[in-house]
């Protein structure tokens, strides 16, 4: 009994640890915060079933990442196949609603969701994680030069995709100032 309380308290710890970054990292993934709520909450419920197991992990971080990430393309493949029976017209599309959020954190999500499955995993353990290059080949099982490479090629793709989002749908970003045609050539004729 002391070892099942033991391994429940390390599910506590570890929820209160790694929540919060593991919920932004699915959320970079999925574009959907309720689902990435959903996802990590389901991988510390798997966690919880099996708490002796749990103790035995020896990073509960990625432990759970890997769950959540397992679990986040398993809905994604139902997802498709629910489009493919809806582009069909055996059912019908329900109405969506978007809560109210950062309008930069929609536009970096809207971009990472134009993305190859696989970049943005890369970019989002990488980046949103703070998982070093060797951490993000290990987590998806490929090579160091391959998780460089994704993360170069995300990278590029999401500064074109952001420098081309319309500037009052991204939020606050900053263009540099342009003078109008005749300060320019009021400045030019100043002596």
């Amino acid at each position: 009994m002391g070892e099942e309380l033991e391994a429940r308290e390390a599910v506590r710890d570890a929820y209160e640890a790694h929540y919060r970054r593991l919920v932004a990292a699915l959320y970079a993934l999925t574009g959907d915060h309720a689902e990435a709520q959903d996802l990590v909450q389901e991988a510390y419920a798997r966690a919880l079933a099996r708490p002796r197991q749990f103790l035995d992990v020896a990073d509960p971080e990625a432990w759970l990442r890997t769950v959540a990430m397992n679990l986040a393309r398993t809905r994604w493949r139902r997802r498709r196949l629910f489009d493919t029976l809806v582009r069909s017209g055996r059912v019908a599309r329900p109405v969506e609603s978007v809560p109210g959020v950062d309008p930069n954190r929609v536009a970096l999500v809207a971009a990472l969701q134009q993305l190859s499955q696989a970049t943005r995993e890369t970019i989002v353990l990488h980046h949103l994680a703070d998982m070093s290059v060797h951490e993000v080949a290990d987590a998806l099982g490929v090579p160091v030069g391959t998780v460089k490479a994704r993360l170069s090629r995300g990278r590029a793709m999401l500064a074109a995709l952001l420098s081309d989002a319309d500037p009052d749908a991204a939020g606050p970003r900053r263009r540099p100032a342009v003078l109008p045609q005749r300060d320019v050539q009021e400045v030019r004729d100043a002596p």
